[in-house]
């Protein structure tokens, strides 16, 4: 479990701990309650990550909302778009093995989520990764409407893992994955993803 969780659940009991002694013991279920929720929602399962050279696994638990393709200093790249409600775990993770190469916050809106003007206009962390397997991977961390805190706790020439844990980022919110051209996306729009599991595309050794 991520700490926060149980800081926030700590604070709720305790104002239910006092709501019953001063007023009634009915008026701390609320809290309570909520303190139930806040443990739940910050809940960090183990995962089982992909062992096949060249995978990219999904870095969020949530829903593949958009897969095309852009272009990024003149070449061709592959979008990834995944949507996080505030049922999904939100903890995330590496998307490959790699060193990052550059890590940039940027200050923004906060629209929904699902809105794609959210990806360029929302608060935002971006991770450039240069992948082990081969090629450019850039992973965006997007503030949706519920979100107001994108935890990201690695820094620019730190090695990390396929699936490793890298950050947070705290209720409804959205994360990007933009990916050489030339590799094999193994998701659709539509589909359910489960961080640090799934394989969203593969990538051709020496790939860009």
């Amino acid at each position: 479990m991520v700490r926060d969780g149980i800081y926030y659940a700590l604070a709720l009991v305790a104002v239910a701990v006092l709501l019953g002694f001063w007023t009634t013991p009915l008026l701390a279920i609320v809290p309570l309650l909520l303190a139930a929720f806040f443990l739940w929602f910050f809940r960090d399962p183990e995962r089982a990550i992909p062992q096949e050279p060249g995978a990219v696994v999904s870095p969020a638990d949530g829903k593949v909302t958009g897969v095309s393709t852009l272009e990024v200093n003149g070449e061709a790249r592959i979008h990834i778009s995944i949507f996080l409600n505030v049922f999904n775990v939100h903890v995330n993770r590496s998307p490959a093995a790699g060193v990052i190469e550059r890590v940039e916050y940027r200050k923004g809106q906060y629209l929904n989520a699902m809105n794609p003007a959210s990806a360029e206009l929302n608060e935002q962390s971006i991770c450039t990764l240069v992948a082990d397997d081969g090629g450019i991977i850039i992973f965006k961390q997007i503030a949706g409407l519920l979100a107001r805190r994108i935890v990201f706790n690695r820094k620019a020439g730190d090695r990390v893992a396929r699936g490793e844990r890298i950050g947070l980022i705290k209720f409804g919110s959205r994360c990007d994955v933009i990916l050489p051209g030339a590799a094999e996306v193994k998701v659709k729009v539509g589909e359910h993803v489960l961080c640090g599991s799934t394989t969203l595309a593969t990538l051709p050794t020496g790939g860009r």
